[in-house]
């Protein structure tokens, strides 16, 4: 049976930046190739794209990551019951979620606060407005919660970004959620050196003061760097139709992920730096196979400049080595769609067909429409 994948394939170039921090306030960075690679890390473009979410879709379709679900949980319970104390409507929460095999725990070294889950539990908006009910019947009657009831609740109903990034409970297996989206690890195409920027604060009423010296209130060095990044993230169509259920549903879902995947960014040290770019150019792959990241045209490191600058050299490398792979394997994509800018964008355009970004997610649901529909 043929399968419904998403592939998306981005080259942006950001200026200098600290997009993502390691502990020791570093720029992340990753060996590839046998050369320093400037690393945005999945993790961090992911939680960019789920936080994006709320200009595309409405609050109901999206979930809440939290460990502090019992007081989440027991503040709905308030606004339904109002006459309701806060310390019965948390308690009351907490046997939810124990009854659903959720072990909850007062939160080390803070005496009285809502009890926690031992780990971050990914609810969705629907999920919560069921536990909420079930919490309420259970006040009403007075009756305790049935552990089968409580987890077909916590089950049932994905939000989008849930159904997109999963969840894992590893207390309760059943509770799972297997990912629907994998976001790659941005790399730069080429090699990479941390710089550092010294910095001065200067004490503005200190400097007024003509009998002070004039050395400077704060010192200190920001890390940076500046790289052409490939950036790479696959959609199982079919997976994510079945965690979400529904065909429109997973029609949004996939329109609202190329969209945040797009244009979203990791906050790092946006303040200092002002790095915010758009693309310089997206490759949409619609395959029936399997996912193919196109990593490997980078694993040599992007080094001659002549005629053009990294992000030319980079457009070129990734169409001849698309194009090496199709050839190769046999594993040419049913559609692409390509929107880029400048040089990038003319050298891309032998993958398919050259649109606007808008144009190429609007077609990509259309595309869809026809692939999942019960006729198809």
């Amino acid at each position: 049976m043929n399968r419904t994948i998403i592939d998306v394939h981005l080259l942006q170039t950001v200026p200098p930046s600290n997009l993502n921090r390691d502990d020791t306030g570093s720029p992340k960075t990753a060996v590839y190739g046998g050369v320093r690679r400037a690393r945005v890390s999945s993790q961090a473009w992911k939680r960019a794209t789920r936080r994006d979410f709320a200009q595309y879709l409405d609050q109901t379709e999206l979930g809440i990551r939290t460990k502090r679900v019992v007081e989440l949980l027991g503040d709905r319970i308030v606004e339904q019951l109002p006459d309701t104390e806060s310390a019965v409507a948390q308690a009351t929460a907490g046997e939810i979620f124990k009854a659903a095999g959720i072990k909850v725990k007062e939160p080390r070294g803070k005496k009285d606060a809502p009890a926690e889950s031992g780990s971050l539990l990914f609810l969705s908006e629907q999920q919560i407005g069921a536990l909420t009910r079930l919490a309420v019947d259970s006040l009403d009657r007075d009756e305790k919660v049935e552990k089968k009831s409580v987890q077909e609740l916590i089950k049932d109903k994905n939000s989008i970004d849930l159904a997109l990034f999963g969840r894992m409970v590893a207390e309760v297996p059943a509770l799972n959620i297997d990912a629907a989206c994998q976001v790659a690890h941005a790399l730069s195409t080429h090699a990479i050196e941390t710089e550092y920027d010294y910095f001065t604060a200067v004490d503005d009423h200190k400097a007024a003061d003509a009998e002070e010296d004039a050395g400077a209130g704060m010192i200190g060095t920001v890390e940076f760097d500046s790289a052409t990044l490939y950036r790479y993230a696959t959609v199982d169509v079919d997976l994510l139709r079945m965690n979400l259920g529904d065909i429109e549903a997973t029609k949004r879902a996939v329109s609202a992920f190329l969209k945040s995947f797009t244009y979203s960014m990791p906050t790092g040290k946006q303040h200092t730096f002002a790095n915010r770019t758009l693309p310089d150019a997206v490759v949409i792959s619609l395959r029936q196979d399997q996912s193919v990241s196109l990593v490997g045209a980078f694993e040599e490191p992007v080094r001659d400049l002549n005629g053009g600058g990294r992000v030319t050299r980079s457009a070129e490398r990734l169409a001849a080595y698309s194009e090496e792979v199709t050839q190769a394997f046999g594993v040419a994509p049913v559609s692409t769609w390509v929107t880029g800018v400048g040089a990038a964008g003319d050298t891309l355009s032998v993958l398919g067909k050259r649109v606007s970004f808008e144009a190429a997610v609007e077609a990509v649901a259309n595309t869809l429409d026809s692939r999942l529909s019960p006729s198809a």
